[in-house]
């Protein structure tokens, strides 16, 4: 396919224009995602910015973005297509008051095909491919992995009663995992794997920058610090990039330019959405979160 884009470089300069920042090796693996073309399964801790990768590059791209997200149970007729039954008894009733009769291929057509997000994303007319975003994999069942291996090899989808349907323009996939589980080998042959880490503090202050930007630039690197510390506390939930950007939101909604212990605490809530992950943070001592003493290795 043809996006423009002349290696990763380009790729990451066209997705700082919309406010994601990718280092080096996100941005690679997204280009060799376009360029390949391959579907790329991304996997890391919970808010570190997996599915606004794909949110940025269909941004990026001036492409739509379709998402699918996975919960435990779904199946493939929730993602792919159903027939509208309402309108196709419809259909025979009326046909029968008329004293005539539908066929089976009839019935079974497009008028009466409703068309789920992997459908849609197989028959997005372009001109540019659609970015298919299929999230939280982990989440679902080891039958609908399986389900989507002919979509992810090949760019098609088959319905029995319309025969198989191949994509004109196959969509650019982006799958996401938090690793909950691990997904099978049969599906990851399929894919490129990068794995995304939590930025480093400079580089989250400037992703909270991008959203937050009315607010104090010392704000936004106060915030990352002592987001970072706890990560690497004892919490049951270490906050995502998501929370650091609530947390500097929520501190600029109160009129505050500077995080410090009273600040924290009347904000921990921003951060934080385990009672216990909050009681155990000011045990610890607030001033230990915010304050110079407590020591980066950053």
């Amino acid at each position: 396919m043809s996006l423009g884009l002349a290696d990763p470089d380009a790729l990451a300069a066209r997705l700082a224009a919309v406010d994601y920042l990718a280092d080096d090796g996100l941005a690679t693996a997204l280009y060799l995602a376009l360029a390949l073309p391959q579907p790329l399964l991304l996997e890391g801790e919970a808010g570190v910015g997996k599915t606004e990768a794909a949110k940025a590059l269909a941004a990026a791209l001036d492409t739509p973005l379709i998402r699918v997200q996975c919960y435990e149970g779904i199946d493939s007729a929730e993602v792919l297509y159903e027939w509208n039954y309402p309108r196709q008894l419809l259909a025979i009733r009326l046909a029968e008051a008329g004293d005539a009769q539908l066929s089976e291929d009839a019935l079974f057509s497009d008028d009466y095909l409703i068309r789920r997000p992997l459908l849609m994303a197989i028959e997005h007319p372009g001109p540019r491919p659609a970015v298919l975003l299929i999230d939280e994999l982990d989440r679902a069942d080891d039958d609908f992995e399986a389900f989507l291996l002919e979509l992810l090899a090949e760019a098609s989808l088959t319905i029995p009663e319309l025969g198989t349907i191949r994509a004109e323009h196959p969509p650019i996939v982006v799958l996401t995992s938090n690793r909950t589980r691990d997904l099978h080998d049969a599906l990851k042959r399929r894919c490129l794997y990068h794995w995304i880490d939590y930025p480093s503090p400079e580089r989250e202050a400037e992703i909270v920058r991008r959203r937050v930007p009315a607010a104090d630039d010392r704000l936004a690197a106060e915030v990352a610090r002592a987001v970072r510390r706890l990560r690497a506390a004892d919490v049951q939930k270490p906050p995502g990039i998501a929370e650091a950007i609530d947390w500097v939101a929520a501190l600029h909604a109160l009129g505050l330019s500077a995080l410090d212990p009273v600040a924290a605490d009347r904000t921990l809530g921003a951060v934080l959405k385990y009672r216990e992950d909050q009681e155990t943070t000011r045990a610890a001592g607030l001033d230990r979160l915010v304050g110079a003493e407590a020591g980066d290795a950053a």
